[in-house]
């Protein structure tokens, strides 16, 4: 995998991307950054983001506060005249590599705060 010439390398940020690894996968020749969208540029659904979440509580004891899926992925389900819905998460904030090594940080989620802060190098 490629990582941008500024990204974090501490454990906490290489054991945030083995998770990331395993859960979604991350792509072999697509350069990395703290802005990469895990719902966006590397296709995770609603049921992986779920999951990923809840790894995060476990593995880093984050509080997910007032973390919303629905705010960074689509519904699951099922509209009989469209047959199964859901594929990709157009028209949702995305949620990106950043946000979550903040999150993770901090042992919390605050929505606005990591969305308005954007990364900035620790």
């Amino acid at each position: 995998m490629n990582l941008a010439p500024d990204f974090p390398d501490d454990p906490l940020m290489l054991h945030l991307l083995q998770i990331l690894h395993e859960g979604i996968g991350l792509p072999k020749h697509k350069t990395i950054t703290l802005d990469t969208s895990v719902n966006h540029d590397l296709g995770c659904n609603s049921a992986e983001g779920k999951q990923l979440m809840a790894l995060l509580k476990l593995e880093f004891g984050m509080r997910l506060g007032d973390y919303n899926d629905k705010r960074y992925f689509k519904r699951r389900g099922f509209d009989a005249y469209l047959r199964y819905v859901e594929k990709g998460s157009e028209g949702k904030r995305p949620l990106t590599i950043g946000m979550l090594y903040h999150a993770v940080k901090a042992k919390s989620w605050d929505t606005q705060a990591l969305e308005t802060k954007g990364y900035q190098k620790p």
